[in-house]
């Protein structure tokens, strides 16, 4: 494959958005990534690294280590890539006070992503985190802020614009926060257009002119999944699941909704609380870390089993985690849907083509 410009990616997990650089003509040659499991499946799927990946906190890596691990200099870097550890501005870590008043350390990750920006001086960079960081609260106002701040200062134009994974044709409906950027001077063209239309938390997302988003059955219809050893869905709650109805969640068994023997109340539980996929539907977000009732669940009642979820996130079915089954929930849980990555790289070089498709990932139309 012959490759347009060259990349660095930091906090680079299972590398899903470094795939869809890869995928948009660029190669991948160094990655940060403290993750054991993570790293490994790093160099497993990407033959582009000029050296293995730097396993170690970013926090205790310098610029220098990294370009040096690329073979270039400062301002030789065509692309930056990354996604901070998104834990102090989830709207799940909201219900801790240390985390609502921004004191969590994970936050500090930013400024890590900003200061090899700014030393590295690659030509453009893509930065992803969760939407949440955009809310007007403690744990997100003023983070937000300097981040912005910091990238102006570094030299650079940039935008930030929340995208919906499902809006792309990915068969999840996973929104996240896309800044976009490039050195003062060069030219910075807008975010993806949306490919797909649909329903996100009941309201409306996409265009009216396009397609409709791409559901789980449509995703799912050609998989090869072996029956995984931890995929039953038991404990307390696991004989519930088959009653429930595809798309739907624990409020089925609430005395509002008329169910003759309540096992909740209304709204006391996490929305994905054995929350079951709908098959004429996007998945909905896919966690990193799920409890043992947490969905989505498949609506056979079981848990999704890997090559599954690599559908849901478009990795190939030949793309190789390593690590436990946790592991790898975690690495995927954690990850851009690649073409969604490679969407918005195809972008920030000016050449978002709605009807363009990425190479070999697993991509329904």
């Amino acid at each position: 494959m012959e490759f347009r410009g060259q990349a660095i990616s930091l906090f680079s997990g299972a590398g899903g958005l470094d795939l869809g650089a890869h995928e948009a003509g660029f190669a991948v040659r160094a990655a940060v990534e403290h993750d054991r499991d993570a790293a490994a499946t790093m160099e497993k799927n990407f033959d582009t690294l000029t050296r293995p990946v730097i396993q170690e906190d970013i926090l205790d890596v310098s610029t220098e280590q990294i370009l040096a691990a690329a073979n270039m200099k400062s301002g030789e870097p065509d692309l930056l890539i990354g996604g901070p550890p998104c834990t102090p501005f989830s709207k799940s870590g909201f219900w801790l006070d240390w985390k609502r008043d921004g004191l969590d350390p994970d936050a500090s990750l930013l400024q890590s992503y900003t200061k090899v920006l700014r030393e590295a001086q690659p030509r453009m960079f893509i930065l992803e985190n969760v939407y949440a960081l955009t809310f007007k609260n403690k744990a997100s106002s003023d983070p937000f802020n300097r981040l912005m701040r910091e990238i102006k200062e570094a030299g650079y134009t940039a935008f930030p614009l929340v995208l919906n994974a499902a809006d792309f044709g990915v068969p999840q409906a996973r929104p996240r926060l896309f800044v976009m950027g490039v050195r003062e001077g060069l030219t910075l063209h807008p975010h993806p257009q949306p490919t797909h239309n649909g329903k996100w938390e009941r309201r409306a997302t996409g265009t009216a002119d396009t397609r409709p988003h791409v559901t789980t059955s449509q995703a799912l219809a050609s998989v090869v999944a072996e029956p995984e050893p931890t995929e039953t869905v038991a404990g307390r709650y696991g004989h519930l699941l088959p009653e429930i109805p595809p798309g739907d969640n624990y409020l089925y068994y609430t005395e509002k909704r008329g169910h003759p023997d309540p096992q909740f109340g209304w709204r006391k539980r996490y929305w994905s609380f054995l929350l079951k996929l709908d098959p004429a539907r996007p998945s909905p977000t896919i966690q990193a870390q799920p409890g043992p009732y947490v969905g989505p669940f498949h609506w056979e009642n079981r848990r999704l089993r890997v090559p599954e979820l690599k559908r849901l996130f478009t990795f190939p079915d030949t793309f190789e985690l390593t690590g436990s089954r946790n592991a790898i929930q975690s690495q995927l849980g954690n990850s851009v849907p690649p073409y969604l990555a490679y969407k918005v790289v195809k972008a920030i070089v000016g050449e978002d083509d709605p009807d363009e498709i990425m190479g070999e990932t697993t991509v329904f139309e």
